[in-house]
């Protein structure tokens, strides 16, 4: 079944005879079409494309289920859609209610007289959950090419280096592979390794620290996301005991990623985990998110969002401890829920690294 196949069927379960789609990941996921506007209007038996005259060659390029039509100035985006509206028959339209501004909503009132506008989920949110086999394949070569760029990262530690440095070799790696980094990059070091998003600085590696590079690659449109924490030189007791209890509880949550189960329990289970060690108090965040066209895909692992875990859904598991004065440890990996239980996307190595202080 294609994309657009499995959007016209969740729009006959919702009672939608015409949607309107304008996310641009929603987008597209249901097209191909990667340009920065567009709209796409899907009813029971047909649609259409629409965007503006900076993409007519890319939309034909990319959107093959479709019409596309373009326009350019001095027609008005509101008119062009409300023409296509007219001639689809369109006389009620759902919209993403989460996604359409205010007063995006009352200039559509306003200009498209005779349609009524229902505010709605758009489906394809919900959809985007549930891969298909291409999707895993496009994921799966995304977690690889993740692999690939923290070996490189890794490699090229050493005392003196900076973070910004580190990231720089990054971004090469992935653009030079045709790709580039799925989200922004985090490289943190010693004490500000305690900040989970902190921002790549011009501090140096110094011996002792902890470093966490969280990284991710995009191929064709999907996304990775993996995390390490590293030692610049022999770990101390205290870090390899605190590293030890996260490796533990990540393990402990892509075990329980099982069709079935509930995300937020899995949550609670790492946390009370980690509470054995008494380190749950330095897991601010969730546990993971859905993976896919977006990095932060649908759907949480997180103490307030009961969460169905179903086959063919990918999470990262993300589980983190930051203590201000000691550094932040963190582990994630990309999974897959197949209908035995978990499959680990990325590979690269989650014992603990200690990165040689010379040569």
């Amino acid at each position: 079944m294609s994309q657009l196949e499995r959007m016209r069927a969740a729009m006959q379960a919702a009672d939608l005879p015409a949607f309107l789609v304008s996310d641009s990941i929603n987008i597209r996921w249901l097209t191909g079409f990667t340009g920065s506007f567009a709209y796409v209007v899907v009813t029971e038996t047909s649609g259409i494309l629409i965007s503006d005259s900076r993409y007519t060659l890319q939309a034909r390029e990319q959107v093959n289920d479709l019409p596309t039509e373009t326009f350019s100035n001095p027609t008005k985006p509101n008119e062009f859609l409300y023409s296509h509206l007219q001639q689809l028959g369109v006389n009620r339209l759902g919209f993403d209610q989460h996604q359409v501004s205010y007063g995006k909503h009352a200039e559509w009132s306003e200009h498209f007289a005779g349609i009524e506008l229902i505010g709605h989920n758009d489906p394809i949110t919900d959809l985007r959950a549930i891969k298909t086999s291409e999707e895993m394949d496009r994921i799966r070569e995304a977690c690889r090419l993740a692999d690939d760029c923290m070996a490189h990262v890794t490699d090229g530690m050493r005392p003196g280096i900076t973070e910004l440095e580190l990231l720089t070799r990054l971004e090469t790696f992935l653009r030079s592979h045709g790709s580039e980094a799925s989200f922004a990059p985090i490289i943190v070091s010693g004490p500000r390794s305690a900040r989970p998003h902190g921002v790549p600085s011009q501090r140096a590696l110094q011996a002792g620290d902890l470093v966490t590079i969280d990284l991710g690659a995009v191929v064709d449109g999907y996304c990775s996301d993996i995390t390490r924490t590293v030692v610049m030189g022999p770990a101390t007791d205290r870090q390899r005991t605190v590293y030890g209890e996260v490796l533990k509880a990540e393990q402990a949550g892509i075990a329980a990623l099982k069709p079935g189960a509930n995300g937020r329990e899995i949550d609670a289970a790492v946390r009370a985990l980690l509470g054995e060690s008494d380190l749950a108090q330095y897991f601010g965040h969730g546990l993971g998110h859905g993976l896919g066209t977006a990095v932060h895909d649908t759907g949480r692992l997180s103490p307030t969002m009961e969460q169905a875990i179903e086959a063919g859904q990918v999470w990262t598991v993300e589980p983190g401890v930051y203590i201000e004065g000691f550094g932040g440890i963190r582990i994630e990996d990309d999974v897959l829920v197949t209908p035995d239980g978990p499959e680990v996307l990325t590979f690269f190595p989650t014992q603990l690294m200690e990165i040689p202080l010379e040569g």
